[in-house]
C-alpha cells in the first residue's frame, strides 16, 4: 500500500530535521510506541501497541534512518511483527523551508501480513493515515513544549 502526504511543523528546517532524528521525540510521537532503545548507529528496537478494528497485539521490531541528507531529507525504515501479524515500512521524508516553518512530505510503502491483514485494505490505509496525522500532531506538541535551542 502506498502513502503519501504532507504536514507543516512550525520550526525552522533543521530544528525539523533533528527533532525527527531524536528516538525520544519519536518514541514520544509515534502512536502506541512502548519505546525505542538504541542497539546501533540510526537503528533502534521498538515496542508498540497496534490496534486495527477487533484486532490488536503488541509488535516488537526496528526502527531505522537511513539515506541521510541533513537536513533535507532522510530514510525511515520500521519492521515489527507480533502474534496477530506482521508490518513493514519503508518512507522517504523530505523537509522543505518556508519562511519560520518547514513543509515535510513523505511518501512510502506500508506492508501488513498475518491476522492484520484480515481486517481489509481500506481500513489499514485510513488506520495508517490516522497514525501519520497523530504522529504529526503529537510532534506539533512536542514542539510547542521544547524551547528553541
Amino acid at each position: 500500500m502506498k502513502i503519501g502526504g504532507a504536514y507543516t511543523l512550525a520550526v525552522p528546517q533543521q530544528r525539523a530535521y533533528s527533532l525527527l532524528q531524536d528516538p525520544d521525540v519519536l518514541a514520544q510521537c509515534m502512536p502506541g510506541c512502548d519505546h525505542l532503545t538504541r542497539i546501533a548507529d540510526n537503528e533502534y528496537e521498538m515496542k508498540m501497541k497496534m490496534a486495527i478494528s477487533a484486532v490488536q497485539g503488541l509488535f516488537t521490531g526496528t526502527v531505522r534512518i537511513a539515506d541521510s541528507h541533513p537536513p533535507s531529507s532522510f530514510r525511515l525504515i520500521v519492521e515489527g511483527s507480533g502474534k496477530v501479524g506482521f508490518m513493514k515500512g519503508d518512507g522517504l521524508l523530505t523537509l522543505m523551508p518556508e519562511a519560520a516553518s518547514t513543509e515535510v512530505r513523505y511518501e512510502g510503502d506500508v506492508q501488513v501480513g498475518g491476522l492484520i491483514a484480515g481486517v481489509g485494505k481500506r481500513l489499514i490505509d485510513v488506520t495508517a493515515r490516522l497514525l501519520i496525522k497523530r504522529f504529526f500532531e503529537k510532534l506539533a506538541e512536542q514542539i510547542a513544549l521544547q524551547p528553541a535551542p
